[in-house]
């Protein structure tokens, strides 16, 4: 679907199905193209008018097959974690695992950020182990800390800097994912692969 003159918003069947395509465009960047932005459903394309125009962008990625794509990743980043978030026993007790189990189940598997969103740096990661499957909490807090690890549905993310938030929140890190003055500033984007490993208080 065109979104103004500039820009395409390509809808998917789900998620594996956005980052396929994410992927496959990625690797060979069709011309004019000037940025892409995954979400959970859709592939926002954003064009230079000068070199294409939405029409024939439209009629290219219609012709791209991703059904056996594999996903290209972009760098791996290990995220220490003190495990003693809020949440940790809430999780614990939503899940059926103990607390050590719940930190067992976050740093046994590996995740991938999927898009990025609700603030600069804040990454949807995907893939863990899905007994960490959790709900927001019924009652979001105005103020979670940077850093702060958390879990929510099937995500889990860390907080880039404090801000409102309803996601169950396990631990925490020292560790900057936004940095105005990196380059990139996010250390999340999307395709990172992710470990988390436990660290000390």
């Amino acid at each position: 679907m065109p979104c103004a003159d500039s820009a395409l918003l390509v809808e998917m069947a789900d998620m594996d199905g956005v980052l396929a395509l994410y992927s496959h465009l990625d690797e060979d960047l069709p011309d004019g193209v000037i940025d892409m932005v995954p979400a959970a459903t859709t592939l926002l394309i954003t064009i230079d008018r000068t070199v294409t125009d939405v029409e024939r962008l439209s009629r290219e990625v219609s012709g791209v097959s991703v059904g056996t794509h594999h996903r290209a990743t972009t760098g791996e980043v290990e995220i220490p974690v003190v495990y003693d978030g809020e949440d940790l026993s809430e999780v614990a007790r939503l899940t059926g695992l103990d607390e050590r189990g719940v930190i067992e189940a976050h740093t046994g598997t590996v995740w991938t950020v999927a898009f990025c969103g609700f603030a600069p740096g804040f990454g949807y990661m995907v893939g863990g182990d899905g007994r960490l499957q959790v709900p927001r909490r019924d009652n979001p807090r105005t103020k979670v800390p940077p850093g702060s690890v958390a879990l929510a549905g099937e995500f889990a993310s860390v907080y880039p800097r404090e801000s409102p938030g309803g996601w169950q929140l396990i631990g925490r890190t020292s560790l900057e994912v936004w940095d105005i003055d990196r380059e990139p500033p996010a250390l999340l984007v999307p395709g990172t692969v992710v470990r988390f490993v436990e660290a000390m208080p």
